[in-house]
């Protein structure tokens, strides 16, 4: 105790001379001397820099930076967090916050309805995509930022927000009084059925209600007759590890080992193991898609997967994140995030990637690594699944069968990034609220034709933007797919706009046709 109170006096703008008086005692894990010999060092550079520098200097700024930039001498996932970042990060993985419950963007200077939360006061009053919010209590949102939005619209469960709203196709402004309540961050995007057999569940992080929901979403597609499923975790950056676990248990057998850690403490040396779960998936056929974008938790649930042989893994190499975090929070409310151990996947593949080439380098690589196992890093690293299949080590998990998701172009992409796409959308479902009667044939029957093409290209030329005809004429069936898609997030919800999304996915239908050779791919072809 004695020695934290000494280094909280280094930080704290004490003489330097009193530096001198302090008991020098060597700190394991610190090479090239002892910790508070450093925090001299460290002491006497603020100290000088207060009574010398040319202007005035931000204390806290200076060590905040000071902090960030040791922390970077590290690996890339050992980080600090601000204390004015720590409650978005709170928020995204407990899953959870207090507001009114909606997605949205910034649309032409104002704050525009993306999709209600489902279950939110928002939703209960009718909100709906489009709206554009143009005064909360009063103050019009002009040229609001996003923060400035979220900073009116949340507060504490009960109390009051008034907001105006501009909906199209209504002549005047609409008025809603909503009371705050606690809002769910939802893990779980979709769960719908791709066809009469086949579930989908598009997990996107690990947050402390994921195996919650997850089960919640495995009853649904149960009761929808569903008896395979096909789970995305395509850019799900990771989670809790708990709720990995948790996830993975409902497919393996209890006892079946699912990752394990090891560290310089022998602490944060451990094993976990598949439980019995609420809902048995054992003998549900199962395939993972995974990609770039998949990292950490999300290769602890596809690596142990594979190891056992238990599904099928499809899409790209994951991300290569296989390093455990533990977070230490700090007096001043700030946090450090501190690497302390690997994972391993059952067979012994370590999922981390090299950093020695520098951290940008190092999230370049990651979308630029190779989806093969011929690589040469992979080569050195075999190991074997419980069946006696080869898999690859390296970093990441390399998927058992290969699919490149689909590139668009870069004028696309801006149409994408400046929401076209969305505002179009918008327009459109105001103007054909008659299609919103009938699910099954908005899904069916309704085709983006030649004259809504022209509709959205007129659009775009009213926005002063120069349509890139090659472009245009490539990616005409992902436009058509896309604005069917936003069209339907008007219409219904989110949920809505994947399950029309899922149509044009070819890495998901490639996915689906894989589920008639599953068996034969995974019977062993090498036995070790």
């Amino acid at each position: 105790m004695q020695s934290k109170k000494h280094v909280l006096t280094l930080f704290s703008g004490i003489a330097i001379g009193v530096l001198f008086t302090l008991i020098i005692r060597p700190v394991p894990g610190i090479s090239g001397g002892n910790l508070l010999y450093h925090l001299q060092r460290f002491a006497e550079v603020i100290t000088d820099i207060s009574g010398l520098y040319v202007d005035e200097v931000d204390a806290e700024k200076l060590v905040n930076s000071a902090i960030d930039g040791m922390l970077k001498e590290l690996d890339p996932h050992t980080v600090f967090i601000p204390k004015d970042d720590m409650q978005d990060v709170v928020e995204r993985f407990e899953g959870h916050f207090e507001g009114i419950g909606i997605e949205f963007i910034i649309q032409n200077k104002y704050p525009t309805v993306v999709s209600p939360i489902a279950d939110s006061p928002s939703d209960r009053l009718g909100l709906r995509p489009g709206d554009k919010i143009v005064a909360i209590d009063g103050t019009s949102t002009y040229e609001f930022t996003d923060d400035q939005v979220m900073d009116r619209l949340r507060g504490p469960r009960g109390s009051v927000v008034k907001i105006d709203v501009e909906r199209r196709g209504v002549p005047e402004a609409l008025h809603y009084s909503i009371a705050r309540d606690k809002i769910s961050i939802y893990s779980i995007l979709a769960d719908f059925m791709l066809n009469k057999e086949i579930g989908y569940i598009k997990l996107t992080r690990f947050s402390r209600t994921t195996d919650e929901e997850f089960i919640s979403a495995l009853q649904r597609l149960h009761e929808d007759g569903m008896k395979k499923l096909i789970l995305d975790l395509r850019f799900n950056s990771g989670g809790y590890l708990d709720q990995a676990v948790a996830i993975v248990s409902k497919f393996l057998q209890p006892g079946q080992k699912i990752v394990f850690t090891k560290g310089r403490v022998p602490q944060v040396n451990e094993e976990y193991f598949a439980e019995a779960s609420e809902y048995d998936a054992q003998s549900l056929p199962l395939i993972v898609i995974i990609n770039h974008g998949s990292a950490s938790a999300s290769e602890i649930v596809a690596g142990a997967v594979q190891d056992w042989d238990r599904g099928l893994i499809v899409g790209e190499r994951s991300f290569g994140k296989g390093l455990v975090q533990r977070q230490v929070e700090l007096k001043d409310g700030a946090a450090i995030r501190v690497t302390v151990a690997r994972y391993y996947t059952p067979s012994g593949r370590l999922i981390q990637r090299s950093f020695e080439n520098g951290h940008d380098q190092y999230y370049k690589d990651a979308w630029l690594a190779e989806d093969s196992s011929n690589t040469e890093s992979a080569k050195k690293e075999k190991y074997y699944t419980e069946a006696g299949r080869i898999v690859f080590g390296g970093g990441g998990i390399h998927p058992d069968v290969i699919s490149k998701a689909d590139t668009i172009t870069s004028f696309i992409a801006s149409l994408i990034r400046n929401r076209t796409f969305f505002e179009f959308a918008s327009e459109y479902a105001a103007e054909h609220q008659d299609l919103q009667r009938s699910e099954q044939y908005f899904m069916n029957d309704f085709v983006v034709d030649a004259p809504i093409l022209n509709q959205y290209r007129q659009f775009i030329e009213e926005k002063k933007i120069t349509l890139d005809e090659h472009a245009w004429d490539q990616d005409k069936e992902f436009i058509r797919l896309r604005i069917k898609s936003e069209i339907a997030r008007n219409l219904w919800n989110s949920e809505k706009y994947y399950e029309v999304e899922a149509l044009g996915d070819k890495q998901l239908q490639n996915a689906m046709h894989q589920f008639t050779k599953i068996a034969d791919f995974l019977t062993p072809a090498i036995i070790k």
